[in-house]
């Protein structure tokens, strides 16, 4: 047995040096063959390069060592060569690379000589003029290599059998057939040495001890990754390097990067200088917090150092989804500016006129008009503030009692024709209604208010003698309202701003019609209460169109008043 493992071990050892000896030597042969095609190409290239800019002038100022460089010319007679005498040598235009240099641009080649054991590299670039550029290195082939490091390797090969038969009469002296037999995973004491026999009891309650942590921290494993991936805010733990350790998809999503499997930090998943910044303070102990704005909205990045007494551990990076949070608080501010706006200026009006009239400024006969002027303003103020009040009760749909109730929108609409016929006299406006009664569910007010603002701008931004017209009709479970008129009309580029608040398309000419700014806001907010849709269509001169489709729902059998 122990000479059996003895060859068996020299056998091995032997093999496996000398094919070690023979991969490393194919492997260093591998790599000085790559790099030196790699700098044949580099100097063609830049050679060539040169010749472009400075012509043959390069070539004769310039000494080659170690590459021959030829210069042949579009017919293949060779113009320069670094080496030989360009007369002695023949046309050149049947080598290879040649040949693919003046076909496609570069040509490649590689020549074998057996009796010099050598291998030619040559690499050729086609010149603008047409002629080609060839650079030619010499290496030595395998062979060679192998026997010009024959002696070294000769004295690695004797050290190393000398060392292996030692080692090979040691190692067989001690190996015995049962210590090879123990199984790992369960060892059996009864089928070893029992000098073994401390250690096999403690090998298996270690493995058991192991399988039990295995266990439990599997389960662990899994009851993190699923919260963590249930969550819709982002989640990522890293290391004192800011090396990933663990992310759940929400938070590569919320930032726009893709999961990688290969190593990365979390660094990587945004490039902006505000993110940066926020990591880095993080890692260096405190916690920071930065809004990032991604073409999917806006995300807030709070970072929060894993701290133990002495050092940072790592780094705990939430990523929240505050869009939505951001659009309401611009809304707020931009809706308190224009309130404000919109309050002052006739405030502003009202108070300027009081104070001509406290003052004694105003002639008797100016008394009654300037009068007016302060009950106009005051008028524009009630209204202000009950399209305020609509909007802040329609905002918040949990303040409206959702006390629905069957409404035909066909009676709805000739009660606020006739509500506004004063209104259309004045400016000489004619109505019109024509459709079928259809009934929907819904809120009577809000539907008045939705069907009076339309009405209402359909007659103050129409001509004097001009029309409009409300239609009611149905589709399939939609109830569709259709106010038209023949006014000035929408330039298209405001067609989708109009339902913002205090919005005016021609503000110089909106200050001299009565109203709020608010009126197409309200109606928005009216039909989505309702779950329906509202769009506008316009041309400028021509008149504007507003469609307004609802659904249709039928009260249900318990809601049915007794």
């Amino acid at each position: 047995m122990t000479k059996k493992i003895f060859l068996s071990i020299i056998t091995v050892s032997f093999i496996a040096v000398t094919a070690a000896i023979i991969l490393l030597t194919g492997f260093s042969y591998r790599q000085s063959a790559e790099e030196a095609a790699k700098n044949v190409r580099s100097s063609c290239a830049m050679i060539a390069s040169a010749i472009e800019m400075n012509g043959g002038k390069y070539l004769d100022e310039t000494e080659f060592s170690g590459v021959r460089v030829t210069w042949i010319s579009k017919s293949g007679r060779v113009i320069f060569d670094s080496s030989e005498d360009p007369g002695s040598l023949d046309d050149h235009s049947d080598r290879q690379e040649v040949e693919e240099a003046m076909r496609s641009g570069e040509g490649d080649s590689r020549r074998y000589s057996d009796t010099l054991m050598t291998r030619t590299l040559n690499h050729a670039m086609r010149l603008s003029d047409g002629s080609v550029i060839r650079v030619s290195e010499a290496q030595r082939s395998l062979p060679a290599m192998l026997l010009k490091n024959m002696q070294t390797l000769l004295v690695i090969l004797t050290a190393l059998a000398v060392f292996s038969l030692a080692s090979a009469m040691l190692i067989s002296r001690h190996i015995v057939r049962p210590i090879n037999n123990i199984d790992l995973d369960h060892p059996k004491i009864e089928k070893s040495y029992i000098e073994l026999a401390p250690l096999l009891s403690k090998l298996s309650k270690q493995n058991g001890q192991v399988n039990r942590q295995m266990i439990e921290l599997k389960q662990s494993r899994d009851q993190f990754s699923l919260i963590t991936e249930s969550m819709s805010e982002g989640l990522l733990i890293a290391d004192q390097k800011a090396n990933i350790l663990t992310g759940n998809s929400s938070a590569y999503s919320l930032l726009g990067a893709e999961k990688n499997d290969d190593d990365h930090t979390v660094f990587s998943l945004c490039r902006t200088e505000q993110f940066r910044r926020c990591i880095q303070n993080a890692m260096g102990g405190r916690r920071s917090e930065c809004l990032l704005s991604t073409d999917a909205g806006e995300r807030k990045v709070i970072a929060s150092p894993a701290n133990s007494p002495d050092t940072v551990n790592g780094i705990v990076v939430f990523i929240l989804d505050v869009t939505e949070q951001q659009q309401l608080e611009t809304m707020r501010r931009e809706f308190t500016s224009n309130v404000s706006h919109e309050l002052k200026t006739p405030l502003t009006t009202i108070y300027g006129i009081s104070d001509m009239l406290v003052s004694g400024m105003v002639k008797p006969d100016d008394v009654s008009a300037l009068s007016g002027d302060i009950r106009n303003e005051a008028e524009r103020l009630i209204n202000l503030i009950n399209d305020i009040v609509s909007l802040s009760k329609l905002d918040e749909e949990d303040s409206v009692p959702h006390q629905d109730e069957e409404v035909d929108l066909y009676e709805l609409a000739a009660d606020t024709i006739s509500r506004l016929q004063i209104s259309a006299d004045a400016k000489n406006v004619t109505s019109e209604l024509v459709g079928e009664h259809v009934t929907v569910l819904g809120n009577k007010t809000i539907l008045g208010e939705i069907m009076y603002n339309l009405c209402d701008n359909a007659i103050k931004y129409n001509t004097d003698g001009g029309r409009y017209s409300v239609k009611v009709s149905h589709i399939p479970m939609k109830a569709i309202i259709t106010v038209s008129d023949t006014g000035t009309g929408i330039p298209e580029k405001h067609i989708s701003r109009i339902f913002e608040r205090f919005y005016r398309v021609d503000k110089s000419r909106s200050r001299k019609i009565k109203g709020t700014g608010l009126g197409l806001s309200i109606v928005k907010h009216g039909v989505s209460y309702h779950n329906g849709t509202v769009r506008a269509e316009s041309t400028p001169g021509k008149g504007s169109v507003f469609t307004v489709e609802l659904p249709i729902e039928k009260r249900r059998s318990s809601d049915t008043p007794e």
